[in-house]
């Protein structure tokens, strides 16, 4: 089955517990490497990004376990540091085994990463930390491998000039394994880092200044097997609120910190939802037809750049005249045809799109071109009348763990189909 169809219109109202975070989860799988021992994880999502990367350290010689939501990782077997192209080329985050392998290793090689086409997204940051901290990265041409190797990472003050998410992941890993103390500035303030940093401390490492973008590592401490637990997705959980949104509905959240979802309910509320937060817990009421607003996707604390294909489908049918700047990843209105075709009104120019809201959208087939674009489409689908279907599902089980099941405890009619 590579497809959803659902019929829109149905009142959506109960709870949903999210998820564990996808973007948490992925670069913790990583840095088990750097253990020589068990590394296990409780409230694991099981996504597509999930099994691929399992499938990536099992690879290399290390043992991954997935019962219900618990992973355990063995990585006392590790005994390779090159990751084949055809895993690379399925799941971006696969380069933050660039870092975790050099530290473990002192050697790794890796190919340019996949993912979903939403942009040119560079690895030119990653390289750079690195480099800094002693490594020495080639490229055959011929293949497009990265080869990089390096006999000890060494402390030192290192300056993003932007905030890249991945690149601080790889620093980080690298900054654990070195010897003396790293100061990493203009770091990623996401709190998928956040959380990474802790996660990295349970593991015996040294890392201060979660939450800011600076980050300071005492390098070279010796590393122990670690319990960890995964917060919650706050992507996913955007998603629902604004399907709930959307299709004007009531919905409770929960499993979830409240606070990492700021800019997105802070615009919520301006286009007239009613929610309520509480400690490990979102609420949402939304029984009028939205008011549009204007938003500008950065990195965080701003809106997310993830959930603003799904926002785009949001702003379809608010009241007025929305508009987005996406100042991220330049491929993201890859969406704004396929909600077109559901008779959303929008005009992209570069990196801008104005968004004519309307009362209604109509189901019709539609293609999911990337992860966050085929969330975007269900939850369009949930407003419109008559039967959407969504080809491409694989894209969305990349990081919704079952967005059918999810969506039908609430009172949608969804089904997987041919």
């Amino acid at each position: 089955m590579s497809a959803i169809e659902i019929r829109g219109l149905r009142p959506l109202k109960g709870e949903i517990i999210v998820q564990g975070s996808k973007n948490a989860v992925l670069p913790m799988m990583a840095a088990s490497v750097l253990n020589r021992g068990k590394t296990l994880l409780n409230n694991v999502p099981r996504i597509q990004d999930v099994f691929c990367m399992m499938g990536i350290l099992n690879s290399l010689g290390c043992t991954c376990r997935l019962k219900g939501h618990q992973l355990e990782i063995d990585s006392s077997g590790l005994s390779g540091s090159c990751v084949l192209k055809e895993d690379m080329e399925k799941m971006r985050s696969s380069i933050m085994l660039l870092g975790a392998l050099l530290g473990r290793c002192g050697e790794a090689g890796v190919y340019s990463p996949g993912g979903c086409m939403i942009g040119e997204r560079p690895i030119d940051l990653h390289l750079m930390a690195l480099r800094e901290l002693g490594a020495e990265i080639g490229e055959d041409d011929g293949d497009g491998v990265l080869y990089a190797r390096v006999r000890r990472f060494t402390g030192k003050r290192i300056v993003f000039p932007f905030p890249s998410v991945g690149a601080t992941e790889n620093a980080l890993f690298a900054a654990v394994m070195a010897t003396g103390r790293t100061v990493l500035e203009g770091c990623a303030r996401e709190p998928e880092i956040g959380e990474l940093c802790s996660f990295l401390n349970s593991m015996g490492a040294c890392v201060r200044g979660q939450g800011t973008d600076i980050l300071t590592v005492e390098g070279g401490l010796p590393l122990h097997d670690t319990h960890f637990t995964v917060g919650g997705d706050r992507i996913v959980a955007g998603t629902y609120l604004m399907a709930a949104a959307a299709a004007r509905g009531e919905l409770v959240l929960t499993g979830l910190d409240p606070g990492v979802l700021g800019a997105v309910t802070d615009i919520l509320k301006k286009m007239g939802a009613v929610i309520y937060e509480d400690e490990g817990l979102l609420y949402i009421r939304c029984q009028e037809r939205l008011l549009a607003a204007d938003i500008c996707t950065g990195p965080y604390p701003d809106f997310p750049t993830d959930l603003q294909s799904v926002m785009m489908a949001v702003m379809s049918l608010s009241k007025g005249e929305s508009r987005i700047q996406e100042t991220v990843f330049e491929n993201r209105f890859r969406t704004a045809a396929e909600l077109e075709k559901m008779g959303a009104r929008i005009e992209c120019m570069d990196d801008k799109a104005r968004i004519k809201g309307r009362e209604m959208l109509f189901g019709t087939r539609v293609e999911a071109r990337d992860l966050r674009g085929g969330a975007a489409l269900a939850v369009a689908a949930l407003a419109a009348e008559g039967s959407t279907i969504i080809g491409g599902y694989e894209h969305i089980q990349r990081g919704y763990e079952d967005i059918c099941r999810d969506l039908e405890e609430i009172g949608a009619d969804i089904h997987m189909c041919a």
